[in-house]
């Protein structure tokens, strides 16, 4: 992967699978013990009716045409960035985090598990900061979660 260029663009309707498929494998790398709320086919249908028609959603595409990463923005929420387990650690999700600050120069807020710290790490990285930690009651997969804000 190391040698392909990615390159980052906004996502159309034919991009909802791959995106999903991102976010499949993306999500069992990164948090193997969070339960997952909804099924492979839900998640396919929530890209497909909801992220890329409803959201700002921006992939990341290698030059073989293959989708890497995706992210989703709302009015003023980092709502999913996810990258595959392959192109981590690479500088695409520093792209896409710039991507979003230039979308939304007035700040984000954006929500990640407790248990993934290195989402935490890259979001502090980020400049985002901690503004409310809860027991995870008021999400889908009943985890623990954050929410970090980000300011210029």
């Amino acid at each position: 992967m190391d040698d392909d260029v990615i390159m980052l663009r906004r996502a159309g309707e034919s991009d909802a699978r791959g995106a999903a498929e991102v976010w499949l494998r993306s999500f069992a790398a990164a948090l193997p013990g969070v339960r997952r709320a909804h099924s492979d086919d839900e998640v396919r249908a929530w890209f497909a009716y909801v992220v890329v028609p409803e959201l700002e959603t921006w992939v990341a595409e290698t030059d073989g045409g293959d989708l890497v990463g995706v992210l989703a923005l709302s009015e003023e929420e980092l709502e999913q960035l996810y990258l595959s387990p392959e192109v981590r650690g690479q500088g695409l999700g520093d792209r896409f985090v710039a991507l979003a600050k230039e979308r939304r120069p007035a700040g984000l807020d954006l929500w990640t598990f407790q248990a993934n710290a290195p989402a935490r790490r890259f979001y502090e990285r980020h400049g985002f900061v901690v503004a409310e930690e809860t027991d995870g009651t008021r999400n889908e997969e009943k985890e623990p979660d954050m929410r970090y804000v980000w300011r210029p």
